[in-house]
Order: structure tokens, then C-alpha cells, then sequence
């Protein structure tokens, strides 16, 4: 499954989650929380994937991550499709238990949160060929450098403050961290080879 196809299929299996989880609680406010909780891990994974899609290549090449690679503007539309429904899902919550929402959340974090979704949406609207090439090469590079470790922030600080509360967010916590790890870790690499064909006589 590659391409488009594979954007579709994961859009459609994430609908269908989160539709199950929200009637297995009668779409209570139980059943929200359970929609937002799974797509906050659903949206985990999937940036992830696009994140380190090419440090992954470049660290361990191959069938594997060359497919990860190949894939990585439809694994992070992926993430977008579930990171809007995981919106929407917190907005349903404000809407049903306006109380309980204020308890969950404050400004500062719907601003960091929001200045993501800004981000999202900007990188989503450039994933495809047309808008692209209209923002041009440097910019495009520069858009997503800066929006994917801006989105790695804003989920570093969501599941850090939550790790002392629940150790079910540890796996999660090492997820992000062992993420960050392999960008920078292939960003040195290639920086050595670039040191190292500049000193070649």
C-alpha cells in the first residue's frame, strides 16, 4: 500500500476507530475522551513515521524504511487527518462538558497546541505538488523543518507533564525521544560526510 491509497485507507480506519469508540460509550463524554485518547496516540505514531522517515533511510536502509521514505507525505497527511479528528474530538468535549474541559486544559496550552494545528494545516496544504512548487524549494524545506520540530514540541510537552501522572505515557515519552534521537543522529552523519568530501584533495 503506498501513495494516496494508503492516506485513504488510514483516514478511513481512523474514522471507523474513532466512530467505534464514541457509540461503545453512547457519544457520552466517556466516549469522547476515549476518541481524543486514542487519536492522540494514533497521531503519536504516524508523525513519528513521517518525522524520521528519512533520517531512517539514511541510518538503516532498507525495503522497510525505503517504504517509510517513499511514503512520508502520506503518512504525515495521515497524521493531519488524525490530529484534525483528535481536534475535533476536544471541541466536542468543550461542547458537552464545558467544565470538565477547563479542568483538562489552560491558555498557555491551546496556544502551543493551537500555534501546532497553525502548522499542520500549513505543511498539509503544501503536500501537494502544485502548492509546492508555488511556495518554492527553500521555503517549502524551511516550513517544514521548523513546523515538524515545532509539532515534536508541542507533543514533548503534552506527554511529559502527563508521564509523572500515568506511566502509560512512558512508552510514549521514549517514543519521542528515541525520535528525536535518530534525526539528529542522521543530521550529524550527514553532516561528517559533507566535512569529509570538503577535505577530500
Amino acid at each position: 500500500m503506498n501513495g494516496w491509497r494508503l492516506t485513504g485507507l488510514l483516514s478511513l480506519a481512523l474514522a471507523a476507530m474513532s466512530l467505534a469508540l464514541a457509540a461503545s460509550h453512547a457519544w457520552d463524554v466517556e466516549g469522547i475522551r476515549l476518541v481524543i485518547r486514542a487519536t492522540a496516540r494514533t497521531s503519536l505514531v504516524l508523525f513519528v513515521m513521517a518525522f524520521t522517515a528519512s533520517a531512517m533511510v539514511d541510518l538503516i536502509p532498507s525495503e522497510a524504511t525505503r517504504w517509510q521514505r517513499r511514503n512520508r507525505r502520506y503518512l504525515g497527511v495521515s497524521f493531519a487527518v488524525s490530529h484534525f479528528v483528535h481536534l475535533a474530538a476536544i471541541l466536542s468535549l468543550a461542547l458537552a462538558d464545558n467544565s470538565l474541559f477547563w479542568k483538562l486544559t489552560n491558555i498557555s496550552t491551546i496556544v502551543l497546541a493551537g500555534t501546532a494545528y497553525l502548522f499542520i494545516a500549513a505543511m498539509t496544504a503544501t503536500s501537494f505538488d502544485r502548492t509546492a512548487a508555488w511556495l518554492g524549494p527553500r521555503r517549502w524545506r524551511l516550513l517544514h523543518l521548523v513546523g515538524s520540530w515545532y509539532i515534536w514540541i508541542s507533543f514533548a510537552v503534552a506527554v511529559g507533564k502527563r508521564v509523572p501522572l500515568d506511566r502509560f505515557y512512558w512508552p510514549m515519552a521514549v517514543l519521542l525521544l528515541a525520535a528525536a534521537a535518530v534525526r539528529l543522529l542522521a543530521m550529524a552523519r550527514r553532516n561528517d560526510r559533507r566535512a569529509a568530501v570538503g577535505t577530500t584533495p
